[in-house]
């Protein structure tokens, strides 16, 4: 079977793979594939094309085109990208069947340096798998879309190989009505196509359309629709027993010898040959990929060597070490913290008061404090001894520096300063040891931004305003709920991590 079948892991639209590769048979997938060389060199066969792509080339493997992969006998990392177009195909019009080609002479290519550090960021994200990962990485992938479709969708064919071309880059017209074009042949042509057919489409002229063909591809508009006949034909070669004629007959060849003709003017060979040649070597069932996965070490060696500025960024923001609290249930909970709570110090004075509404949300509980420091802070409401069933967990993003500045300022507008100044990140991570049983967990988070725009509001008086703009006030100061269940028989973790100010308070109890 020669189509491959991605799995998309975790409800991400994206899914990565960066391996050290011996052989990866022939095959194809409906989906976009990015493949960038981390290191070494990889021999990659893309329909009738090799190419010996080296350390810091990038290729685009668009939807349905049939490829494989071999090493040279050296060991590389290469990370394969791939983009469920499926998801994306919702955003970008035309994004099946078109054409990306990153091929270029320009090493110095500003273009090709925003494409790595791109993919370095995806690559960064899914190996770190921070707070919200996720999104990140689906935003970066868009940015991805959006750099190839702005520099990579302009070639022409030079010597038989497709090769990025930028004298039509931004004209954004051209791009769309090539993309439409393609994307039409590629959809129809199996029948009887004709150049007239798709002029009257484009409401253009029959010469201007043969011209902009000619002139973005390097094609004739019958040498282009030959080219994706034959292209699509390898997949019945090898993925199937049909006879040369039905093949022709299938992909819009009006005759076996112009197929045959054709066939070998691409791919230098006749199809018998073709498929006596590489009928061994497609990705089947009795033929398995082969390649050994690299570990987060490597990879990110690989990277810090050829994107040094993404990695020091990932690098900078974890190299923070976490808040780890651990609160133990086994014979019955750590007795009851008795000193008073650190937060009290910053939490009462009277310009931290729009901080302090978690805190005083809290302590209104009047619950046991079991654990306390400059930043958090853990209560219950059991009574020591016994079960601990339940658990309230407040946790703020400051540092040392700022906890020292929020002990002394004296006014609102000094939170303020501060709060729209402070970016760090920081991460916690709570561990509840001894719970046992299925646990209602419900978090109330108040970002960086939430946390500014309450500052502001209590500083600058309320205004008669309309209800859109009332609306708007609240939805920019809303904390953000969720909910959910968790059920564990030794163990329940917390993890939470901040940029800039803000505080989450989490609520934990047995059901």
């Amino acid at each position: 079977m020669l189509k491959e079948r991605i799995v998309y892991k975790n409800e991400l639209p994206v899914n990565v793979i960066t391996a050290n590769i011996e052989e990866y048979p022939i095959h194809f997938h409906d989906d976009m594939e990015v493949v960038y060389v981390l290191e070494g060199n990889v021999i990659m066969r893309n329909g009738y094309y090799t190419y010996n792509l080296r350390q810091g080339d990038i290729y685009i493997l668009n939807d349905r085109e049939m490829h494989s992969f071999e090493s040279t006998g050296e060991d590389n990392m290469v990370m394969m990208l791939q983009l469920d177009l499926t998801y994306f195909s919702r955003y970008y019009d035309n994004l099946k069947n078109n054409f990306f080609v990153t091929d270029t002479e320009d090493d110095n290519d500003e273009s090709l340096d925003i494409l790595k550090n791109i993919l370095a960021r995806i690559m960064m994200e899914v190996l770190q798998k921070g707070y919200g990962y996720e999104h990140k990485v689906i935003e970066s992938t868009h940015n991805l879309i959006a750099c190839l479709m702005a520099d990579f969708q302009y070639f022409v064919m030079e010597d038989g190989k497709f090769k990025n071309e930028t004298k039509n880059k931004g004209n954004k017209i051209l791009a769309g009505r090539l993309n439409r074009i393609t994307d039409y042949m590629y959809d129809n042509y199996n029948r009887k196509l004709t150049l007239s057919e798709i002029a009257e489409r484009e409401h253009l002229s029959i010469y201007y359309l043969s011209h902009i063909i000619k002139e973005a591809t390097g094609l004739s508009f019958q040498d282009l629709l030959s080219y994706i006949r034959v292209e699509e034909s390898e997949k019945l070669l090898l993925g199937t027993n049909k006879k040369i004629g039905a093949i022709a007959e299938e992909t819009g060849f009006s005759a076996v010898r112009y197929y045959i003709k054709h066939f070998e003017n691409w791919f230098g060979m006749h199809p018998l040959e073709y498929r006596k040649k590489y009928i061994g070597k497609i990705f089947s069932r009795e033929i398995e990929a082969k390649y050994t996965l690299c570990s987060p070490a490597q990879i990110e060696e690989a990277i810090r060597r050829q994107v040094t500025g993404v990695y020091a960024d990932y690098m900078d923001k974890f190299k923070v070490k976490p808040v780890i609290v651990d609160v133990d249930n086994y014979d019955d909970y750590a007795e009851v913290y008795k000193g008073r709570p650190a937060l009290a110090d910053i939490m009462e004075r009277p310009a931290n008061k729009v901080l302090a509404i978690p805190y005083d949300r809290l302590m209104s509980m009047n619950e046991n404090v079991v654990a306390s420091g400059d930043n958090y802070i853990v209560t219950t409401r059991c009574k020591f001894p016994g079960k601990l069933d339940s658990m309230s967990i407040l946790m703020y993003n400051f540092d040392e520096n700022i906890v020292r500045s929020l002990k002394r300022i004296g006014s609102q507008e000094d939170l303020l300063r501060i709060s729209r100044h402070y970016d760090e990140e920081a991460e916690f991570l709570i561990r509840c040891n001894g719970f046992d049983g299925e646990f209602r967990i419900i978090r109330w988070r108040l970002d960086a931004g939430n946390v500014i725009r309450r500052i502001e509001t209590a500083i600058t008086p309320r205004q008669e305003n309309g209800a859109r703009e009332m609306l708007l006030n609240e939805l920019a100061t809303d904390a953000a709920v969720s909910t959910e269940t968790f059920a564990t028989s030794d163990a329940l973790s917390i993890r939470a991590i901040f940029k800039g100010i803000g505080a989450e308070l989490v609520l934990i109890d047995s059901k």
